[in-house]
C-alpha cells in the first residue's frame, strides 16, 4: 500500500481492505471500522487523554502504523521458500579441512553428536548466522544451492532459524497466554485467538506436567518452558529451520515434539547425547575438535534397535511418573 493511500483513505475503507488494522487500532483503544475520517483527522480529533493513552506522539503513531502495514504485507507476500540448505566444508580448530557433503531439506531431522566442547553449538551458530566463510570454522551455507540474500542474515522479517537453547529462562512478567499473544501480534499472525489455543493445547500435550494459560511464564519448569517454545515455533514461527541444543533432560515428549516439527515441514537439527534422539535423525553429524568428522546415515539395523530403545524409554518414563506421584519402586 502506498504511503499516500494509507494516510488519505478513510479508515473504514482501509479496514475493509486490511482487516488486521482493526486489531492495530483496537490495541490503542480506538474503534475505527466505521470511521469515515482519515488518519490525520482521527489523530486531530483525539482528546488530550486519548493522545496520552497512545503512549506516543502523532508522528510516532504514523510510523508505527506504516511499520505494521509493511509487516502485514510482507506476510501476505510470503517468505521465500527454502527448498534446501547446503553446508559447505570449512576447517576444524587445528585448521584441518573438513571432508563431507551435506544437504538438508524440509521435513528432515539431523542429529549432531560429539563430546562436550567438540563444536556442536558452533555448527548450529554457523547455520543460524548463514555463515559465508566469516566465522571461525570458515564454513559456508547455501540456500536453494545459491549464495543467500543478505536479508536472511540481517532482516528480522526473514528469520531463517528458530533456536531452542539449553537454558530457557524467562524474565518477562507475563502469563503464558500473554506471552503467546505478544509473539503472535509481533508476527501479524491471522486468527490469533485460535492459534493461541492451539499453542497451549500442543504445549500441554508435550509437557510432562500440564500448565494453564494464566500461569506466569517465570513459574514454568524447564520441561514446560521447552514444551511451550516448541509449540510456539510449530504454530507461530515461519522460520524454516529449527535448531535444538539438547532436550533429553527437558521433561517433555521428545519424539512427539520432533514429529510435530517435521509435520510442519521444518528442517530440524538437534545437538544431543541421547541415543533415541540420535537415531530418530535420518543422518547424524559426528563433531570432533570443532569439525565435522563424519556423516552417518541411520541404518536399518539401528532403526530396528530404536524400537527396543523406545520401549526401554517408556518404562523409564513410567517409573519417573511413579516417583512424581510419591510411589515407591520396590516392585518394577
Amino acid at each position: 500500500m502506498k504511503q499516500a493511500d494509507l494516510f488519505t483513505t478513510p479508515l473504514n475503507q482501509l479496514c475493509a481492505r486490511m482487516p488486521e488494522l482493526i486489531d492495530f487500532f483496537a490495541s490503542f483503544g480506538l474503534e475505527v471500522a466505521r470511521n469515515e475520517a482519515d488518519i490525520d483527522a482521527l489523530l486531530a480529533s483525539l482528546s488530550a487523554t486519548q493522545t496520552e493513552h497512545l503512549g506516543m506522539t502523532p508522528t510516532q503513531f504514523r510510523i508505527a502504523l506504516q511499520d505494521y502495514v509493511a509487516g502485514v504485507e510482507a506476510l501476505d507476500m510470503g517468505q521465500d521458500r527454502v527448498h534446501s540448505i547446503r553446508i559447505l566444508p570449512g576447517r576444524d580448530k587445528s585448521g584441518h579441512a573438513e571432508e563431507f557433503e551435506l544437504e538438508l531439506v524440509p521435513g528432515q531431522i539431523v542429529s549432531i553428536v560429539g563430546p562436550t566442547g567438540s563444536g556442536k553449538s558452533r555448527l548450529l551458530a554457523d547455520i543460524e548466522w548463514v555463515a559465508q566463510g566469516d566465522t571461525p570454522t570458515g564454513r559456508r551455507i547455501l540456500l536453494n544451492n545459491a549464495q543467500p540474500d543478505a536479508k536472511w542474515r540481517f532482516s528480522t522479517r526473514h528469520k531463517l532459524v528458530a533456536q531452542l537453547s539449553q537454558n530457557m529462562n524467562f524474565v518477562m512478567d507475563l502469563t503464558v497466554e500473554e506471552f503467546i499473544r505478544v509473539h503472535g501480534e509481533s508476527r501479524f499472525v491471522p486468527e490469533l485467538e485460535q492459534k493461541i489455543k492451539q499453542v497451549l493445547d500442543l504445549a500441554n500435550s508435550l509437557a510432562g506436567e500440564p500448565f494453564a494459560a494464566t500461569t506466569q511464564i517465570t513459574a514454568l519448569s524447564g520441561g514446560q518452558s521447552r514444551a511451550l517454545m516448541i509449540a510456539d515455533i510449530a504454530i507461530l514461527s515461519q522460520s524454516p529451520v529449527v535448531l535444538i541444543d539438547e532436550i533429553e533432560n527437558a521433561g517433555i515428549e521428545r519424539k512427539k515434539a520432533l514429529e510435530l516439527l517435521v509435520q510442519k515441514e521444518k528442517i530440524v537439527l538437534i545437538a544431543t547425547h541421547d541415543p533415541i534422539l540420535a537415531l530418530l535423525g535420518e543422518k547424524r553429524l559426528v563433531i570432533s575438535n570443532g569439525g565435522i568428522k563424519k556423516v552417518i546415515t541411520t541404518s536399518a539395523a539401528e532403526r530396528a534397535n530404536l524400537v527396543e530403545l523406545e520401549r526401554m524409554d517408556r518404562v523409564l518414563m513410567q517409573l519417573r511418573q511413579r516417583i512424581r506421584n510419591g510411589e515407591t519402586l520396590e516392585q518394577l
